[in-house]
């Protein structure tokens, strides 16, 4: 496993002229104290690898030393043949350089190692779209990629949850895609902000003046991850109380995600074998649209606002249907 994370650390430092031991720690998931060790045994197996103090100092190799490691192991033979050309990079106009990368990288692999890669191409392929979904449209995606590679702030119009509009100037760091979902990373006046992208209305690059300066020592992966986590615990909540049966617990599990898997199965009994529990459905309208699908095995017990609007949907589907061998047919027979 050390064997690993030395050769991790080696082509980190290979690959950006200079890090901090904060940062390197980060992407290797250890202490600060580990990288050091790390750092000195590199150095004693003859790696020309430094250290500087102050605000621009951090660790670095030799300026002009490189390794002569060109070989790769198994695992990362197999790894890397299932890199293919996802629809992410499609959206970006990227996916044909990919395909071209790896081309060039495969060609530079030793001759011994070539078969291996092919070998591993035909028995592993991934395949990351869904299967009757698709990506949100994101309208003006090269507007926002060319403002994030050139550091260039953009003007836009956003839509939020409830659809009300707003205009503002932003400096777009960053573009990630989530399941099928493009979001954008930027910097506001607030500090850092996530925008979701089928919400951007308009996109206007600013003016070659409005460039702007990242902030030192930001991370995009970082960034997002502790963005994910803090979203998860501070997203809005709408607690809903039900009572299902086993068919409604079944069916509760088609629309709720993995997690409340858990909660179901803890449930404690209530009365003539139903049982009782509480989940977070974010929105009302959320959880209105996921349990008027789910017919008599689920029953609201809270809120009652809630059950009101339930009792009315159900109200005008007996309406539109009627009762057992009361549909509207036969209705209109009848009065004939």
């Amino acid at each position: 496993m050390r064997a690993d994370r030395l050769m991790h650390l080696l082509m980190r430092l290979q690959s950006r002229p200079r890090s901090t031991v904060s940062q390197l720690a980060r992407e290797l998931q250890v202490s600060g104290r580990t990288v050091h060790r790390d750092l000195d045994a590199l150095s004693t197996a003859g790696v020309p690898v430094y250290a500087t103090r102050g605000a621009a100092g951090g660790v670095a190799l030799m300026e002009g030393w490189r390794t002569q490691l060109t070989g790769l192991t198994r695992p990362e033979l197999q790894a890397l043949a299932t890199v293919g050309a996802p629809g992410a990079l499609d959206d970006l106009g990227l996916s044909a350089p990919l395909r071209t990368g790896l081309v060039k990288l495969a060609a530079a692999l030793p001759a011994l190692q070539q078969p291996a890669l092919e070998h591993a191409r035909q028995r592993l392929h991934v395949d990351a779209s869904g299967w009757f979904t698709g990506r949100e449209p994101v309208p003006h995606l090269g507007t926002l990629r060319d403002a994030a590679w050139q550091d260039r702030s953009v003007s836009l119009t956003y839509q939020d949850f409830e659809g009300a509009p707003s205009r503002r100037a932003v400096d777009p760091y960053g573009l990630v895609i989530k399941a099928d979902r493009w979001y954008l990373v930027a910097g506001t006046d607030q500090g850092p902000r996530v925008f979701r992208g089928a919400r951007i209305g308009s996109v206007r690059l600013r003016s070659q003046g409005f460039g702007f300066t990242r902030p030192p020592g930001f991370d995009l992966p970082v960034f997002w991850k502790g963005w994910c986590a803090r979203f998860a615990v501070e997203r809005p909540r709408y607690d809903v109380t039900l009572r299902f049966t086993a068919e409604g617990e079944a069916a509760l599990r088609q629309v709720r995600p993995p997690a409340d898997g858990e909660r179901l199965k803890a449930a404690p009994a209530a009365r003539g074998g139903k049982r009782k529990v509480t989940l977070d459905f974010e929105r009302e309208s959320i959880a209105l649209s996921q349990l008027c699908t789910l017919g008599g095995g689920v029953e609201v017990l809270a809120p009652e606002a809630l059950r009101q609007r339930l009792a009315a949907v159900a109200a005008s589907l007996q309406v539109l249907y009627g009762g057992p061998g009361q549909g509207p047919g036969r209705r209109e027979r009848r009065s004939r």
